[in-house]
């Protein structure tokens, strides 16, 4: 579609993020996804978890220059109620939802917060 990230992420000129994002899937393959809240990253964040090992992934988690300022606690509440996370486990047609239940990998993610969010090696 032509799309061009933006500064935010939100798109540029008269094709921001929100013309195609609506508040629900729309019908047919390679529609954008149902949140309205939807936007690309930043161009300086990449996408957070292609790429990485688990030990550089579970250390991005917890840098908070790296996850939104958020502190181990807003991360839980982050995976378990926010609506752009949600919208992972409602995809769009023609594409899959991740290979666990939101509620196991909320489950899943708790518990490694509450056990000390070790890093792996």
């Amino acid at each position: 579609m032509g799309v061009k990230r933006g500064p935010e992420g939100k798109g540029v000129f008269a094709m921001k993020c929100t013309n195609c994002a609506q508040e629900k899937n729309v019908s047919g393959l390679h529609m954008p996804p149902g949140n309205s809240k939807w936007l690309l990253p930043p161009a300086d964040m990449k996408m957070v978890f292609q790429g990485k090992s688990p030990k550089q992934f579970a250390t991005q988690l917890k840098d908070r220059t790296k996850n939104g300022n958020k502190s181990l606690e807003e991360l839980i509440e982050h995976v378990t109620h926010d609506d752009l996370v949600l919208a992972g486990w409602r995809p769009a047609e023609g594409l899959k939802k991740p290979p666990v239940s939101h509620a196991e990998f909320a489950k899943n993610f708790t518990e490694w917060i509450r056990k000390g969010a070790a890093i792996p090696d």
